[in-house]
């Protein structure tokens, strides 16, 4: 078993020198700085945009999105309660949220 172990330790070592010479190698020969050129051009004309683009859509199809409350179904299997939430008044979850969220009884009612 130490035999395996310290020909392993050799077989890691020279393959690790292997890679650092390949390493400097390449970085001696200015490959790196054109490769960092080239993806720093890229992230600028194609990455860059290519977010703002998404952004505007998002953007877009929030103008045209209709937010309506669903029909509340008290379905047996959803909304189960068997201890209260450690805080608030503990029927509620941590991120809930009014419109969109029904407690078990239903929804909550808004007078506006």
């Amino acid at each position: 078993m130490a035999a395996i172990g310290r020909v392993s330790q050799t077989l890691l070592r020279s393959s690790l020198t292997q890679t650092r010479r390949q390493l400097s190698a390449t970085a001696s020969a200015g490959h790196g700085e054109q490769a960092a050129r080239t993806w720093k051009i890229l992230s600028f004309v194609v990455a860059l945009p290519g977010v703002a683009v998404c952004m505007l859509n998002m953007y877009l199809k929030m103008q045209h999105h209709v937010h309506e409350q669903p029909e509340f179904v008290p379905y047996s299997h959803l909304r189960i309660r068997t201890k209260r939430f450690p805080w608030g008044d503990g029927s509620k979850s941590l991120f809930h949220n009014a419109e969109m969220n029904a407690l078990p009884a239903g929804y909550e009612s808004h007078d506006e």
